[in-house]
């Protein structure tokens, strides 16, 4: 991924440090305090982050639907656990009128 401020000066559109990006609930997913230096979070329906990213790391995790740690890699190659299925939506959370359901694969 390139930095937000790539894109938005390929666009033509105007902007200043910092750039700032939270989700619904508040949490920072993207922060950029000068050109070339970023970072991106992905959070759960439970707030855990599931995801980090800078511009030369990254490192992913994934929990059961207790919030344990079932699975943990790295952009330097190091793995622990067992990944879900990239096939299944299990624990993706589905909002359907107003109320939030996480998926489970049976």
């Amino acid at each position: 991924m390139k930095p937000l401020s790539e894109t938005l000066t390929e666009q033509g559109i105007a902007f200043t440090f910092p750039i700032t990006i939270k989700d619904a609930n508040g949490d920072r997913t993207y922060f950029e305090y000068r050109i070339g230096d970023y970072y991106k979070c992905e959070f759960d329906a439970n707030r855990k982050q599931t995801y980090y990213e800078t511009n030369d790391y990254c490192v992913k995790w994934e929990y059961d639907a207790e919030g344990n740690l079932t699975y943990y890699e790295n952009s330097d190659g190091r793995k622990v656990g067992t990944p879900r299925s990239a096939k299944t939506c299990e624990g993706k959370v589905v909002e359907v009128d107003g109320v939030k359901y996480e998926l489970k694969a049976l």
